[in-house]
């Protein structure tokens, strides 16, 4: 089924236009991210439609736990269960380091789910969702049921799936998406394990002085406090890290004025509360929030943030510091707040933890020096190509 899954991935046929592939936007020598510094991809029947968000990453996402709101545990990957939702979303907020997480451990979180929004559990599910957007590969179940009755991989997927030869019950395009989730599980390309930071837990690598300043830097709470959402332990089962706490932050990214509809002063996107019709007012504490990605070959993207706003980690790393020392730089000039997120929301804004925090004109907790040894250390999280 993966060897199948493999096949569907990389097929044209499926789209809408018959000219875009899942790998099409998951690029495999990106690490399976988009190519070029485009904010989102242009897809559509005629390829001139803008995407709404930026590609994320597949890479690691079969560790992703379903989407959930409840008590902050960074170091676990399993979803709370009912009786741990004790908490609720309108006690006040603890704050977040990276080396005690006890007094955000009562805070209501959102957390796991796939894309930026959370609003797939598994792959298979995650794959319908740009199959069948008009802004993407805009296929229709129709058409995609009449290209699997004939691609070149059909008896294939008949067999395995024990549907009779002659038939294409929607069974069919369940086994296809089946599969798909199968290739990304198995193919060892999605989740390679082997850069420099895997060899250096391992023991078999040592960092260079600047890396190991920035990994520092990345940990110390009083200044990057990274990982306290971005963890680089090694989870309690054993398992390498994700960098990413599965979780959910309105960070305030600037508005992305090259995307089309981001120039509607009346559009916004809202994240999580965006989710499910009636958000906006049944999940309003948890609007402007995406979800924390891993950081995982982050050096190689030109794309960051769920709109594209930044091209660079340099930037990102500004956008961190500065953000509320020099709104200036991000709002534009006379702006303090956030320019892509309603006012009514802004109290979801995370204001508490370290680099955030402090007012226009302080000095920044994370100095020029502490953000150009961050970005070296990250890339140390790069994946080598398989086979080296």
């Amino acid at each position: 089924m993966a060897e199948v899954g493999k096949a569907i991935f990389y097929d044209k046929g499926l789209s809408g236009s018959g000219r875009l592939s899942c790998a099409s936007c998951h690029a495999p020598d990106q690490h399976y991210g988009p190519t070029g510094e485009a904010a989102v991809f242009l897809g559509g029947v005629g390829l001139n439609r803008e995407g709404r968000r930026a590609i994320p990453t597949l890479t690691y996402a079969e560790r992703r736990p379903n989407f959930s709101i409840g008590p902050d545990n960074a170091v676990s990957e399993t979803a709370p269960t009912l009786s741990d939702t004790t908490a609720t979303s309108n006690a006040p907020r603890g704050s977040k380091s990276a080396t005690n997480t006890a007094s955000s451990a009562a805070n209501m979180v959102p957390q796991g789910g796939l894309f930026w929004d959370g609003r797939a559990d598994t792959l298979q599910a995650q794959a319908e969702g740009p199959l069948f957007d008009a802004d993407e590969m805009a296929a229709t179940p129709q058409h995609v049921m009449e290209h699997l009755a004939h691609a070149p991989y059909a008896q294939t997927l008949r067999v395995l799936a024990g549907i009779p030869e002659g038939t294409t019950p929607p069974l069919l395009m369940n086994e296809a998406l089946f599969a798909l989730a199968r290739y990304q599980i198995e193919a060892g390309s999605f989740h390679l394990y082997n850069s420099k930071f895997d060899a250096w837990l391992e023991g078999k690598a040592k960092f260079t002085a600047q890396e190991r300043e920035g990994y520092l830097a990345f940990n110390d709470p009083a200044r990057g406090n990274c990982a306290a959402c971005h963890l680089d332990t090694a989870t309690p089962e054993g398992l390498p890290p994700l960098f990413t706490d599965h979780q959910y932050e309105a960070l305030g990214a600037p508005r992305n004025m090259a995307i089309t509809r981001n120039q509607n002063a009346e559009y916004y996107d809202l994240g999580v509360c965006d989710r499910e019709p009636g958000g906006r007012k049944t999940l309003s504490a948890y609007c402007g929030m995406f979800t924390t990605p891993t950081l995982r070959n982050s050096a190689t993207r030109h794309v960051f943030f769920h709109n594209g706003v930044f091209h660079s980690l340099p930037d990102v790393l500004d956008f961190y510091a500065l953000r509320d020392v020099e709104p200036e730089h991000f709002y534009g000039k006379g702006h303090v707040e956030p320019n892509d997120l309603p006012k009514a929301y802004h109290e979801n804004l995370d204001r508490k933890d370290a680099p955030f925090g402090g007012k226009k004109g302080d000095k920044p907790q994370l100095t020029e020096q502490d953000r150009a040894a961050i970005v070296v250390f990250l890339s140390t999280l790069t994946d080598q190509p398989e086979g080296r």
